[in-house]
């Protein structure tokens, strides 16, 4: 499934229109800045495998020395990234895992915990915070019993569809881990996001897990990447798992190059995506519609999640593909709208460099335009 972010006409189709595209489908369409391509043309070189890419030996420094750990290997994706960490943790056959029903490495990693690494994964429904009961866990823990897999890593997701995990249950949950004797990893794919939303340093969110990994390609603009960090002998693990998962690469300093402007020029300017995601957010609950609403506790860093009721004759589904149409000569319809449909009532908009200031204004245009649309019952002067 494709949540509708798929459309391979959409360009012909808003030429034909005359209309303007504000793609808000994922951070991940970030495309390299200027900086970033130049960097990545004069990148220095060298063959990675044989360690021997001082790009990439740098940006591998860069990371572990920003979050405090003894090293780092810059990976493919955040896919690889979390199940190196899974097979470096879980380095037993019959391991288990603990993590939110939510999380990423559940639903949206095609089970390669248990695909590649032969690991089960123990799921906690995740509150609205987007952590999870630890009770919950602790009674979840297996003992000895020859007939239960072993109990080896907890998953924790920072940010998780766009929420900021509190550090004081992070602490809460060391405990359960540390008494348990079970390994942590920190899936911060937007890890920058919760740092800069919450102005604690990556160092101190990091602090507590024994390995984390965070993407540079998605709020952070690079073409390709992510790293891991975590203690020498960890990341020396990871090295010869990355190899047999194919992602050994050798001139990868083209790549690795954008990443370092990205630490260095793309982190600071996170806020905007925030501030730009609440003003979307708040737009549409200026409405006060019925059917479509944001629940602006869950709007912390850059994404925003339009809940739609369906009892008003609407789903999710039916307000994306008209937020893709073009109907009306109004000015206000002449704007198309990239989403995703989660589900029949969730709608996801993500926040990214690529969006600025006249693009978040059509997009509240485009949106009120088609929620007054949808929802008869809001009057005209709202």
């Amino acid at each position: 499934m494709s949540y509708g972010a798929i459309n391979e006409g959409i360009f012909d189709y808003a030429k034909e229109k005359n209309a303007i595209i504000v793609d808000l489908r994922s951070d991940t369409l970030t495309k390299p800045t200027a900086a970033m391509r130049k960097a990545m043309f004069e990148a220095e070189v060298g063959d990675d495998v044989f360690e021997e890419d001082p790009t990439v030996k740098e940006l591998q420094k860069k990371a572990a020395a920003l979050l405090g750990k003894e090293d780092a290997l810059f990976v493919s994706s955040g896919t690889m990234g979390v199940i190196i960490a899974v097979m470096n943790h879980c380095n037993v056959r019959g391991s288990e895992a603990y993590c939110g029903d939510e999380s990423h490495v559940f639903l949206h990693e095609q089970g390669a915990a248990a695909q590649i690494a032969g690991v089960s994964l123990c799921t906690l429904p995740n509150k609205e915070d987007g952590t999870f009961d630890l009770k919950k866990l602790d009674s979840a823990i297996r003992t000895d019993r020859i007939h239960e897999p072993i109990s080896k890593l907890i998953l924790v997701e920072n940010t998780i569809n766009g929420k900021i995990i509190p550090q004081s249950w992070v602490e809460e949950l060391m405990v359960v881990a540390r008494k348990h004797n079970l390994r942590t990893h920190l899936d911060g794919a937007r890890l920058w996001n919760a740092s800069v939303a919450s102005g604690i340093s990556v160092k101190e969110l990091v602090a507590p897990f024994d390995s984390v990994s965070f993407c540079l390609s998605k709020g952070l603009g690079t073409p390709i990447g992510s790293m891991l960090c975590g203690s020498k002998s960890f990341i020396a693990d990871a090295k010869r798992r990355r190899k047999v998962l194919g992602g050994a690469m050798r001139q990868v300093g083209v790549i690795a190059a954008a990443g370092i402007v990205a630490l260095e020029e793309t982190v600071p300017r996170l806020a905007e995506d925030h501030k730009r995601a609440l003003a979307i957010a708040q737009a549409i609950n200026q409405l006060n519609s019925k059917v479509f609403s944001v629940n602006m506790k869950t709007v912390q860093t850059n994404m925003i999640f339009i809940n739609v009721d369906v009892d008003g004759g609407v789903s999710a589904v039916t307000l994306m593909k008209r937020l893709h149409q073009v109907d009306d000569s109004d000015k206000d319809d002449k704007i198309i709208i990239r989403c995703m449909a989660l589900s029949e009532t969730l709608v996801r908009l993500v926040l990214h460099y690529d969006i600025d200031d006249s693009m978040v204004d059509a997009a509240i245009r485009k949106l009120k335009y088609v929620i007054k649309l949808l929802d008869p019952q809001i009057q005209n002067s709202s």
